[in-house]
């Protein structure tokens, strides 16, 4: 199994406690709630983009099915003109 999945989970009670309390040292407490905005706009950046490319996909999807049905339909046509 991957141990990038385990890692969160091993993590317990009293590991937060210390990983929030360096974070708080490192930072200062008035860092903190700017840090955490900045994040928080970025994911809602990464978000709006993935949004974005996903809308983008359906549209290129769509145009290739109505250009492939046109292109059926010329098929068609070309041979019913042969014969």
């Amino acid at each position: 199994m991957n141990t990038l999945f385990i890692l969160p989970l091993a993590i317990q009670g009293l590991e937060w406690i210390i990983i929030l309390l360096v974070v708080l040292i490192l930072f200062g407490a008035k860092k903190i709630p700017e840090l955490m905005r900045a994040l928080g706009q970025g994911l809602s950046n990464f978000k709006k983009g993935m949004h974005e490319v996903d809308a983008d996909v359906k549209d290129i999807k769509e145009e290739l099915k109505s250009n492939q049905g046109k292109e059926e339909v010329k098929k068609s046509e070309t041979t019913e003109s042969k014969e």
